[in-house]
């Protein structure tokens, strides 16, 4: 049975992980604004993991004899003037998001809660390749500037990416959860 300070800090991360999906959500309808469908193609895949993280966190709170409390989502911006923006932005929530789940992983040692502590080393691992890609876009739309060729590249290199449910997700669904 979940700790309710432990339970409290889930239902809070799940409604930031769905608020993330909304962020990412928002992103790629600003990139298909600019033209850029890899960069929405992108960033939909993104919202998609979102979902997925608060999908497990959803799950292993009621597994562990918990109660989800879903909250209003707050409503992301909507504006940038680039792709390097967004990816800024990303970056930012991004390390958010780690600092938020490090605090997790801190509190579960507190309760002596080890499973949750254990549960959680996935979105540790997880925060640490979503901030390295986050910092790798930053770069590559710095290098490419305003230059049609570069941003073209870009877009190109951004569609390319595919949704594939996180492990996690996967062993979710198989249980039938």
């Amino acid at each position: 049975m979940l700790d309710k300070r432990m339970q409290d800090a889930f239902n809070s991360q799940i409604n930031w992980e769905l608020y993330s999906g909304y962020i990412y959500l928002s992103m790629a309808s600003k990139f298909a604004d600019l033209g850029m469908s890899g960069g929405q193609n992108w960033m939909t895949v993104q919202y998609q993991e979102e979902l997925a993280h608060a999908r497990i966190m959803f799950s292993y709170v009621l597994t562990r004899g918990g109660r989800v409390l879903l909250e209003a989502i707050e409503k992301p911006e909507a504006e940038w003037p680039n792709g390097l923006a967004m990816f800024e932005e990303a970056l930012a929530h991004e390390e958010g998001v780690t600092a938020r789940i490090h605090d997790m992983a801190t509190l579960a040692l507190e309760l002596k809660d080890h499973a949750t502590y254990n549960f959680l080393q996935w979105f540790i691992a997880e925060q640490v390749e979503e901030e390295e890609t986050a910092m790798d876009w930053v770069s590559k739309f710095k290098m490419a500037g305003d230059h049609p060729a570069g941003l073209y590249q870009l877009d190109k290199e951004l569609g390319a990416r595919t949704y594939a449910p996180p492990t996690p997700l996967v062993e979710i669904d198989a249980a039938g959860g």
